[in-house]
């Protein structure tokens, strides 16, 4: 196994609450209820908004633990549209792969968009709630005989 994937494994990156969070998004499994909040902490640098700092939490499998540790490392220090950039190509990615092996990493992408989103919403409305978006893989393997 690569080293970088054993180490996020094992010792997860940027997972719990982030107190000073000025947005927060939700990735969603609509058919299993596993989810991912994503915790933001955002400055504004002019004439773009950068993440300084960000965690998240998941209800979910070591797959959804591990997607998160690797695109929350990926996404901090990143401007919006840099991360933004990160939710595209990792979507895009998922693409190719099985539907049930997509499902956690796509919920993971989708709550960093949904974290920029409610940012986003929040700069015009303080009081905006957290944005939810639901996943279109699933992760449940097409049937008990999908092997035969």
């Amino acid at each position: 196994m690569d080293a970088m994937l054993l180490e996020h494994m094992m010792n997860p990156k940027n997972y719990g609450v982030l107190e000073h969070s000025n947005a927060e998004g939700i990735g969603k499994n609509p058919h299993n209820g596993e989810k991912v909040i994503v915790f933001l902490d955002v400055s504004n640098k002019g004439d773009f908004f950068v993440i300084e700092d960000i965690r998240f939490q998941a209800i979910g499998c070591m797959t959804t633990v591990l997607a998160g540790s690797i695109i929350t490392s990926e996404a901090k220090g990143l401007d919006f549209d840099k991360a933004e950039a990160l939710v595209s190509t990792t979507l895009g990615m998922l693409d190719t792969i099985p539907s049930e092996e997509a499902a956690c990493s796509e919920m993971v992408a989708l709550a960093l968009q949904a974290a920029i989103d409610t940012y986003k919403e929040r700069q015009k409305d303080i009081d905006f709630p957290m944005i939810t978006y639901k996943i279109a893989q699933n992760c449940t393997p097409k049937g008990e005989d999908a092997d035969e």
